[in-house]
């Protein structure tokens, strides 16, 4: 019997991307959820602005939150501008964030999110992994296997 392939989300403007989690991080599963914003927010997402390079997703009293992106204040905003760096409520069904935090307290496993995209009907997304930290040596064989696949490229461009 053939495996199930893995869901794939319809990304349809990827804003910002967290490449080096894949680096960091062994993905177990993945999970799209909504980010609560407010216009402002949404405005500097659009412009292509954003970061979730160093941000991570918890969960706190029953909800998921994204900890610590940076969403840079839009450049026409008034005095109703938002802040930079504050938590953002991210909207999942109660059953996700309640297979989330039993793997987050049970296995020791992280909330890593993988990238911040416009779907196809316009809505902010994140897309979360629950994710197990590499050690260096793992680290290093990655490295290895990823050489070994780009050498391996080139030697079958060359003879081929």
């Amino acid at each position: 019997m053939a495996r199930p392939k893995p869901t794939t989300f319809d990304k349809h403007k990827i804003v910002a991307e967290n490449r080096r989690a894949r680096f960091d991080y062994f993905i177990e599963e993945t999970f799209e959820a909504g980010i609560a914003l407010t216009g402002t927010e949404v405005k500097s997402l659009r412009f292509g602005q954003g970061s979730i390079a160093e941000s991570y997703a918890e969960v706190k009293g029953g909800q998921a939150w994204l900890v610590n992106s940076n969403v840079p204040e839009f450049s026409h905003g008034n005095r109703f501008n938002h802040e930079p760096k504050r938590p953002r409520k991210l909207l999942l069904h109660e059953r996700e964030i309640n297979r989330m935090h039993g793997a987050v307290e049970r296995k020791g496993m992280t909330l890593v999110p993988l990238s911040v995209y416009f779907n196809a009907k316009g809505r902010a997304k994140v897309e979360l992994a629950l994710a197990k930290g590499k050690q260096a040596h793992d680290k290093r064989s990655t490295i290895k296997d990823r050489d070994w696949q780009r050498d391996k490229a080139r030697i079958m461009r060359e003879k081929g």
